[in-house]
């Protein structure tokens, strides 16, 4: 799949990086992406993704632009609100790069469409804004066979992680899941929705940033990803602190004797 002049042109600071170069560009011209969300962490996400050159961007994200979205949300404009959030991130990635194929799947990710959506991609990023739909990402990736990019925010706080529970580390022991790191789905109200709580602005572009570099890393396999790793940030105090994330044998999806063997719906019930 060879680059035309005007994509050489366009991602020039890329080819001369010896980490991608053409043949990095390529493969990133050949992959895709499914992104969950098109909000305060996929917007940054998927400016960058197309940016970057990745060929193929599915959108999953049910909902509409309102007027709240776009204090965080830089993906959509004000001339957009009351549009379907899937259409105006198709039409500001095709602003930003006419070569990204954009896919709109304008639909929640339920239990029923997780699986067959997942199927059609290489890579999966989540940056849902609730834990049922977290915890479903990351159960369909498990049984999709699928690396996942995960992120959350909070106020003034977030984290991101790389999943890949689908396989084995080094050493033979599973890779973690994020049943390993929140080990069951807190019940309804024990984390305030962004509508109640609040969020600054800005905290979601820094961590979905960090999600869109994370996914790149991967599909071009350099450096150190983030699997059995959660890196947090701090932004009132501007620090990052990194923790370990290790496989818990009793977790009940990859674990030495999972209950978790199917998307049952029952599963993401608070």
């Amino acid at each position: 799949m060879a680059l035309s002049d005007d994509e050489i042109e366009r991602y020039a600071r890329h080819i001369v990086l010896p980490e991608v170069g053409g043949p990095g560009q390529n493969k990133l011209k050949a992959s895709s992406v499914l992104v969950i969300g098109a909000g305060g962490l996929g917007a940054p996400l998927l400016l960058y993704l197309a940016a970057a050159g990745i060929g193929r961007i599915g959108i999953v994200d049910h909902d509409t632009v309102s007027l709240s979205n776009l204090q965080r949300q830089v993906i959509h404009a004000t001339d957009r609100v009351g549009m379907a959030k899937t259409e105006s991130a198709a039409r500001q990635i095709a602003a930003i790069n006419p070569h990204v194929v954009v896919e709109q799947h304008g639909t929640r990710l339920t239990p029923d469409n997780a699986l067959a959506l997942m199927a059609g991609y290489d890579i999966i990023a989540d940056g849902c804004d609730n834990f049922p739909t977290r915890f479903m990402a990351s159960d369909a990736a498990f049984f999709a066979r699928k690396t996942l990019v995960s992120a959350a925010v909070g106020q003034f706080d977030g984290q991101i992680t790389t999943l890949k529970p689908h396989l084995s580390g080094p050493d033979g022991t599973p890779n973690p899941t994020y049943r390993c790191f929140v080990g069951e789905l807190p019940p309804r109200g024990s984390f305030p929705a962004c509508e109640v709580a609040g969020v600054l602005g800005a905290l979601p572009g820094i961590l979905g940033s960090l999600q869109a570099m994370e996914v790149i890393k991967e599909l071009l396999e350099i450096g150190e990803g983030l699997a059995g790793r959660i890196l947090m940030y701090d932004a009132l105090w501007a620090r990052f602190f990194e923790t370990k994330l290790a496989w818990n044998p009793d977790n009940p999806l990859n674990g030495r004797n999972p209950s978790v063997t199917s998307l049952d719906p029952a599963h993401y019930r608070d």
